[in-house]
């Protein structure tokens, strides 16, 4: 038997150092190194990749060109923002050291857009139905049953469920706290604003579209399209910029409802409600200060749209200015406001109880 084959535990010095001391063990150390970080995820889904970098460029430019007509030169701008973040990312963990303690620190504050995070989130977001490119489970997840649920439910949906090891977790989530699951959401198709007076005109009715100006929230606008859903509106309108857009926590609030109806993305509000009051639709202003009261509107059996503010400053200038009134709606206590969500679902409702009491009194006896 040659030296080769003679079992490491009967050569000389196996396991010692060249004094004839024990070699010292790893504690388990290198049995961790070797674990991996799970499966290489495409290029086109590696943050930094100049892959991921295109394909999130392409898909910007085509969106917001085929949703909201935006400029060449809003598409390159948000590009250029694109490629600086992504730099700035790479800088930050080439960094290590303290940029490494600083990213363990706000581990947890994190949010992705186009994830949805956590255990629960994920089963609940499956549930509604949200839009699913992928569910990520980790390599080494303790399984449970909601972790089981998630499975089932993507299966079930047709939605690829893959492996992932932790620090893919952490990068894809951005830092958020996953538990070892988390749910790519499919990037939203939004409208364009004409898109929904045809939509009120193939319905046979007057429209009905609520727009947000300034709400930041998705939240909100997912509780808006909600209230939208339920009192007969036939879409939401929202600015390209600063504004909330529909992100898988706007798919969560609206429980399923932006599955019927559309939100329209517009380049330039002011502009988008110009042009439908071009087209005959009156538009109306939630404001504290309005000088009509809300369950008196006599423009609510009339083509409309409803504008809510945000909740600090409410309407801008220039949106307050575009409306042709500016309704409030009556609180008891002067120092309380509503929230942007709440505000918005009950000024459709009364819109719609007054279409409802108006259409019962044309209807033939």
């Amino acid at each position: 038997m040659s030296g080769s084959d003679v079992p490491r535990s009967r050569r000389s010095g196996a396991g010692r150092t060249k004094s004839g001391k024990p070699r010292p063990g790893t504690g388990g150390q290198g049995r961790r190194k070797l674990e991996g970080k799970g499966p290489t995820p495409p290029a086109a889904m590696r943050p930094g990749h100049p892959a991921q970098r295109r394909a999130a460029a392409a898909s910007a430019a085509s969106g917001t060109s085929r949703a909201s007509g935006a400029s060449p030169a809003s598409s390159a701008s948000g590009t250029s923002r694109t490629s600086r973040t992504s730099r700035t990312s790479r800088a930050s963990d080439a960094s290590g050291g303290a940029g490494a303690a600083s990213a363990r620190a706000q581990r947890g504050a994190g949010e992705a857009v186009e994830f949805v995070a956590g255990r629960n989130s994920v089963v609940e977001s499956l549930r509604a139905r949200v839009p699913a490119v992928a569910l990520y489970v980790g390599a080494r997840t303790a399984r449970d049953e909601r972790v089981s649920e998630a499975v089932k439910l993507a299966a079930d949906r047709g939605v690829p469920v893959l492996e992932a090891g932790v620090a893919q977790l952490d990068r894809l989530t951005g830092g958020a706290l996953h538990q070892g699951l988390a749910l790519r959401v499919r990037a939203y198709d939004y409208a364009h604003p004409d898109d929904l007076l045809a939509r009120a005109a193939d319905a046979g009715q007057a429209p009905l579209i609520a727009a947000l100006d300034g709400v930041t929230d998705p939240r909100n606008l997912g509780a808006i399209v909600r209230s939208a859903a339920a009192f007969g509106a036939h879409g939401v309108v929202v600015p390209a910029r600063r504004s909330a857009g529909v992100t898988a926590g706007a798919w969560k609030a609206s429980a399923g409802a932006l599955a019927r109806i559309p939100v329209a993305q517009a380049s330039n509000l002011a502009r988008a409600l110009q042009s439908y009051r071009d087209a005959g639709v009156f538009v109306a202003g939630l404001d504290a200060a309005g000088d009509t009261v809300l369950r008196d509107l006599d423009l609510a059996t009339s083509p409309l749209v409803l504008v809510t503010g945000s909740e600090g400053r409410g309407l801008s200038r220039i949106i307050a200015q575009t409306c042709d009134v500016l309704v409030r709606i009556p609180i008891a206590a002067a120092t309380e406001s509503l929230n942007a969500g709440v505000a918005a679902g009950i000024a459709l409702y009364e819109v719609a109880t007054i279409r409802g009491r108006e259409l019962r009194r044309e209807a033939p006896s």
